[in-house]
């Protein structure tokens, strides 16, 4: 399920950097954020133009475009790092101890494989649309007002890397404690139950932390 792990830090050099690459994920959710808040407002001022002036905002097909990926892509490895993503705890969450960390470590290996061919892929596609020679930069660009769209392409490979990073950190927390026996790994996503949880929500909307 999603938004059901807490994440244990210390002072090791894991979770060190763990916590830099964090910061670094935050930035990337708040840019995407803040995408879907401008669209928010590309829309408003599109709809008045057109309802007041007759005159919708021009390209904004073209700017959503643009921002689609930013929106998409920029989260998901905060949401990695958070364990936010949707996935099966029906038969994980019965294991414990060195079966789950196994388990856990062989399922974020299949993951980083499929992102770094994701990242390989994404990557080609946007070297077909950026050129050096070309007016900005571009070989290809938006219908409406010729937008270029490497920026947009760019993105992808982006996020797909810095996700890439984090599953490998997620594959050094799991095998070191499989290696240790651990009971609490730091930097990686811990399963807690129904009750946990909803303390955590609760404390999380009360204002502090838990």
């Amino acid at each position: 399920m999603a938004g059901s792990a807490s994440i244990i830090t210390d002072d090791s050099r894991l979770s060190r950097i763990d916590r830099a690459l964090y910061r670094l994920e935050r930035v990337l959710a708040l840019l995407s954020g803040l995408a879907v808040f401008a669209l928010m407002i590309l829309a408003v001022v599109s709809v008045s133009g057109r309802n007041f002036l007759n005159q919708p905002l021009p390209g904004y097909v073209d700017w959503i475009e643009q921002a689609m990926p930013l929106i998409a892509f920029m989260g998901i490895s905060f949401t990695q790092r958070d364990g936010g993503h949707i996935r099966m705890d029906i038969v994980v969450g019965a294991l414990r101890g060195r079966a789950l960390w196994v388990a856990e470590f062989i399922t974020t290996l299949a993951v980083l494989a499929l992102m770094l061919l994701l990242v390989w892929g994404s990557w080609a596609h946007f070297s077909r649309s950026f050129d050096f020679g070309a007016p900005l930069w571009s070989r290809d660009s938006s219908m409406d007002i010729a937008l270029p769209l490497w920026p947009a392409k760019l993105l992808a490979p982006v996020a797909f890397a810095v996700l890439s990073l984090r599953l490998v950190l997620q594959l050094w927390g799991y095998g070191r404690a499989f290696l240790r026996n651990a009971d609490a790994p730091v930097a990686v996503p811990l399963v807690t139950d129904a009750a946990t949880q909803a303390r955590m929500e609760a404390e999380q909307l009360s204002g502090r932390d838990g």
